[in-house]
């Protein structure tokens, strides 16, 4: 990849993120809402930009990052994708404790909140089966599919759940983050032939 190209994703990358970051930082209705839920709401983007970088992490697409460096980036990230998961909870729940049981027992009049919810716990199967891959022994591909589909059912998930959500986030920054992220998800499992009935048993 020349340098040149090379610069340009990353240009790419940063505004995908920067983006939504900065319209929320400037949305007029941050005056009306308290610190708690505020960092609820940025933690919330935070864990849909590591959704974006995850596929690109896991399938060694981001220049200047060896295959092997970027799984162990992979990793770091998917960790800050679990704790931003975990204060989004966290701290909706301090500012409404009844509207997070709701979500939680798919109860809520909202239909953004079941399709957060779902997200939330497909995206804590996946970092329970990559913490637990050396104890349950499941052959690499089967291992390899079963993360991917939990990874496919948190992006598609929190894509849904962010584009009919009407907060800070920008509609087209918004739209642009998660359309990204689906790609990059779609695009990963593809390139990697994780469901082409060629892959190897065994991969």
């Amino acid at each position: 990849m020349t340098s040149l190209r090379a610069a340009a994703m990353w240009a790419a990358l940063a505004v995908a993120i920067v983006g939504p970051l900065a319209v929320a930082a400037t949305s007029p209705l941050l005056e009306w809402r308290g610190p708690v839920y505020i960092s609820a709401g940025f933690a919330g983007i935070i864990a849909m930009a590591c959704l974006l970088l995850q596929p690109l992490l896991a399938g060694g697409a981001l220049p200047g990052l060896a295959l092997r460096q970027s799984r162990i980036v992979h990793r770091i990230v998917g960790a800050g994708l679990f704790l931003a998961i975990v204060w989004h909870v966290g701290a909706l729940w301090i500012t409404s404790p009844p509207d997070v049981v709701d979500a939680l027992l798919f109860r809520s009049p909202t239909p953004f909140s079941a399709w957060g919810v779902i997200a939330m716990w497909a995206a804590f199967a996946a970092a329970a089966l990559a913490a637990l891959r050396k104890r349950i022994r499941l052959r690499p591909m089967t291992w390899r599919r079963l993360h991917a589909s939990l990874a496919a059912l948190c992006v598609g998930g929190s894509a849904v759940h962010a584009v009919l959500i009407d907060g800070t986030m920008g509609t087209v920054s918004k739209w642009m983050l998660c359309a990204l992220s689906v790609a990059a998800t779609i695009k990963l499992i593809v390139d990697l032939r994780i469901w082409s009935p060629r892959a190897r048993r065994d991969a």
